[in-house]
C-alpha cells in the first residue's frame, strides 16, 4: 500500500497531470481565437466518448493499439535505443497475422489465432532486430534505420498483400476466419469491436515492468541504457543487450498490428501510407515518461481526445484537428517541465518544502 501510495504522490506524476491542464487550457484558448466555445467543444468530446456503450467500447478499441505502440517506444528508450519504426513493426505484424490466418484457415481456431497472434510478434521483433544489430554491430544509428525500414515494411506488406492474398477486385486482403473479437462483450457493447487485442496490452504492460525491474536481465538492460560504457566496464554484453530490447520493443508493436486485423478489421489493405500507430506511439510513449502504468494512462487519454474528436467536430463544429493542439500542448509541458514546475512553484513547491522542514 505504501509503494502504490508512493507512485502516486511524486513529482513525477503531479507534473504530468499539471502538464495535462495546461494543454487543455492551450486549447481553450486557441478555440476561443477562432471564435468557437472550449465548453461546449469539451463536453461534445467527452459525451462523444461516454455518450454510449457502443462509442465507449469504440474508445476502448482505438487506445489498445496506442497502448501497445506506446511499450514499444517506451522499453526501447528505457533501453537507451529510440524506436522510431513502431509503425514498420506493426504493419509486419498486420501482414504476418495475416498470412498465418489466411494460409492456415483450415487449422481450428482455438489454435490458428495463438498461433497468429505469436507470429505477428515474433515477426515485429524480428523486423526491429535488425535495427539493433546494426546498431550492435556497425555502430549505425537504430533512428536512421528505423525510418528506413518503415518504408521498407510499408512496401513489403503492400506486395505480399497483392501478390498472394489479394481479392479479386478489391484493394485488400481476402477476409481472415481468424478472430480476436470479444464476441460476449460486443453484443453488451452494441457492437463495438473490442478484442482481446486490449487484454494482451495490459498484459505487455505488466511485463515490461516485470522485466524490467524485477528480473537481472532488465537491470542489464537499463543499465545499458543510463550508460554503456559503464555497463560494458562492468562486464554486461552491451550489443546482445541492444539486439534484445529492440526485439522485444518489436514484440509489442507486432501485437499491436495482429490486434488490428485480427481484432478490429478481419483483413489487411494495400496501404498508400503508412497507419501512423507507431508515431502517435512515440507521444504515448512520451506523455507516459517511458514508465508501463504511465504509458497505460497516457494511451487512455491519448485514445479518449482522438476519438472523442469527431464529437467536438459534429455537436460543436470544431474542427478535429484542433485536438492535435491539445496533445501536441501536453506534450510540449511535460517536456518543458520547467515550465510546469514553475506554475506550481506558489501552491505545491512550496508547501512540501516547508512540510520538510
Amino acid at each position: 500500500m505504501n509503494k502504490f501510495k508512493k507512485i502516486f504522490t511524486t513529482d513525477s506524476y503531479i507534473v504530468p497531470l499539471v502538464a495535462i491542464v495546461l494543454g487543455f487550457l492551450v486549447g481553450a484558448i486557441v478555440m476561443l481565437m477562432g471564435g468557437y466555445d472550449p465548453i461546449t467543444a469539451y463536453s461534445a468530446l467527452f459525451t462523444r466518448v461516454f455518450g454510449n456503450l457502443y462509442n465507449f467500447g469504440e474508445a476502448v478499441r482505438e487506445m489498445t493499439p496506442l497502448m501497445l505502440t506506446g511499450l514499444a517506444v517506451a522499453f526501447a528508450f528505457r533501453s537507451g535505443m529510440f524506436n522510431i519504426g513502431a509503425d514498420g513493426q506493426v504493419m509486419i505484424g498486420m501482414t504476418a497475422a495475416t498470412v498465418v490466418g489466411i494460409k492456415f484457415a483450415a487449422l481450428p481456431g482455438f489454435i490458428l489465432v495463438p498461433l497468429a497472434v505469436i507470429i505477428a510478434g515474433l515477426c515485429g521483433g524480428l523486423w526491429a532486430g535488425i535495427a539493433g544489430y546494426l546498431k550492435a554491430k556497425r555502430g549505425i544509428n537504430e533512428v536512421i534505420t528505423t525510418i528506413m525500414l518503415n518504408w521498407v515494411a510499408l512496401y513489403l506488406s503492400n506486395y505480399i498483400v497483392r501478390a498472394f492474398l489479394l481479392l479479386p477486385g478489391q484493394n485488400r486482403s481476402e477476409d481472415i476466419p481468424a478472430s480476436l473479437s470479444m464476441t460476449f462483450l460486443n453484443s453488451l457493447f452494441d457492437n463495438a469491436r473490442l478484442h482481446w487485442g486490449t487484454a494482451i496490452a495490459f498484459a505487455a504492460a505488466v511485463f515490461f515492468y516485470v522485466y524490467l525491474w524485477k528480473t537481472k536481465q532488465g537491470y542489464e538492460m537499463r543499465a545499458v541504457g543510463y550508460n554503456p560504457h559503464a555497463a560494458e566496464y562492468a562486464g554486461m554484453n552491451v550489443g546482445r543487450n541492444v539486439v534484445k530490447a529492440m526485439f522485444i520493443s518489436g514484440v509489442f508493436a507486432g501485437l499491436a498490428g495482429a490486434g488490428e486485423v485480427l481484432g478490429v478489421f478481419h483483413y489487411q489493405s494495400v496501404f498508400a501510407a503508412s497507419p501512423g500507430y507507431g508515431f502517435d506511439g512515440i507521444a504515448v510513449a512520451l506523455l507516459g515518461l517511458t514508465h508501463p502504468l504511465g504509458v497505460v494512462l497516457a494511451a487512455i487519454l491519448y485514445g479518449t481526445l482522438t476519438y472523442g474528436s469527431a464529437g467536438m467536430s459534429f455537436a460543436a463544429d470544431v474542427p478535429p484537428e484542433l485536438i492535435r493542439i491539445v496533445i501536441g500542448s501536453i506534450i510540449f509541458f511535460i517536456a518543458a517541465q520547467g515550465i510546469v514546475r514553475w506554475v506550481l512553484k506558489p501552491f505545491y513547491f512550496k508547501r512540501k518544502k516547508e512540510k520538510v522542514l
